[in-house]
């Protein structure tokens, strides 16, 4: 059971930690517990620095069944919930269940079917081009304002000394995941082969969605600046990128999964288990539609397979800011401080 008041014992967890220092080399977390007062930004900024590997739990002469009880990884996760939920906005669509997804998707589909046209020949001619650029469109500006209102309300609590080696440091952190390993002061414990393995199934499920948005922006490109319609031939640009997208996004999801069933429960949060597996899904459920469309394009299941991955993805983006994904923003912003404040020249 997760403790009532999960600021109170971080707060309580990591005071214990700076006086022992035990693990200083092990990741950002300790050295950036330094001088803190463990208010909750300061928690905050410390859970999304720490990346879950465990390392410091197996080591720490204090863990569990000792009666100080330290376990970083487990409260840590704890705090990064609570993180997620205090910056959003609103909050009360903040869901830890798949609940909200789920009727994101529900109206999703009901609204394809209904724009949806009877005639099968090209993908505009089931859903209208100017009925995918409304929905889309609506969905965008209402995803960015609640995505960039977020991540504002982290950076104005960065130290204002940022310089381009601090966001180039920041970002060759987020971009290589260098504190998701085993590496630390070269201990072996437990959990460490699951930090590379999701170290490298992060990677799939993170650059493959990068590709994948960068299929759709060449699309983009071809279909307003160089007047070429969709579908496009299979080796070309967009096609090879969101194929490429479309294989790290099965990879990355699935090896994730499996790993997450196979993870101590005694280091991480349960409550997020909702929220993992809905973002999970639709990241897998959006790659393989899109692929089996892309392969039955020119068959009698395009239709059908159109108006379906239509709705995965239009689930996906409504239900970003609310999800799982904001992780990956929450821990940016966080890098991006710890080494603006480790004074990066």
């Amino acid at each position: 059971m997760p403790p009532a008041d999960p600021l109170a014992e971080g707060r309580r967890i990591l005071t214990i930690c700076n006086a022992c220092r035990y693990c200083e080399g092990y990741c950002a977390v300790f050295p950036a517990m330094e001088s803190r007062q463990f208010n909750a930004p300061d928690l905050h900024y410390l859970a999304n620095l720490c990346h879950n590997c465990a390392e410091c739990y197996y080591a720490c002469q204090y863990a569990p069944p000792h009666e100080f009880a330290v376990n970083v990884p487990q409260v840590l996760a704890q705090i990064r919930l609570d993180s997620y939920r205090h910056y959003a906005r609103p909050r009360s669509l903040f869901s830890e269940s798949g609940r909200l997804a789920l009727a994101v998707l529900t109206l999703s589909l009901l609204v394809m079917f209904l724009v949806a046209g009877t005639n099968a020949g090209t993908f505009y001619q089931v859903i209208p081009h100017s009925a995918m650029v409304g929905m889309f469109g609506a969905a965008a500006l209402l995803i960015l304002g609640a995505l960039v209102g977020g991540v504002m309300r982290q950076v104005s609590e960065l130290p204002i000394r940022l310089s381009w080696s601090a966001l180039k440091q920041g970002a060759r952190s987020v971009l290589t995941l260098e504190y998701l390993s085993s590496g630390g002061v070269g201990c072996t414990y437990p959990d460490a082969h699951h930090s590379q393995a999701r170290r490298w199934f992060h990677h799939c499920a993170f650059y493959g969605f990068g590709l994948c948005f960068a299929s759709t922006t060449v699309a983009a490109w071809y279909h307003y600046v160089l007047a070429r319609r969709a579908p496009y031939p299979y080796l070309s640009l967009p096609v090879l990128l969101g194929m490429l997208g479309g294989i790290g996004l099965l990879i990355g999801p699935v090896g994730l999964y499996l790993l997450k069933r196979r993870r101590d429960q005694a280091i991480v949060d349960a409550r997020q288990d909702g929220l993992d597996i809905t973002f999970l899904s639709l990241l897998f459920a959006t790659s393989l539609t899109g692929l089996l469309l892309l392969l039955l394009r020119n068959s009698s299941l395009m239709g059908p397979l159109l108006v379906i991955h239509l709705s995965v993805v239009l689930a996906l983006f409504m239900t970003l800011p609310y999800g799982k994904f904001v992780h990956g923003l929450h821990r940016g912003v966080a890098l991006l401080r710890y080494a603006v404040e480790r004074g990066v020249k």
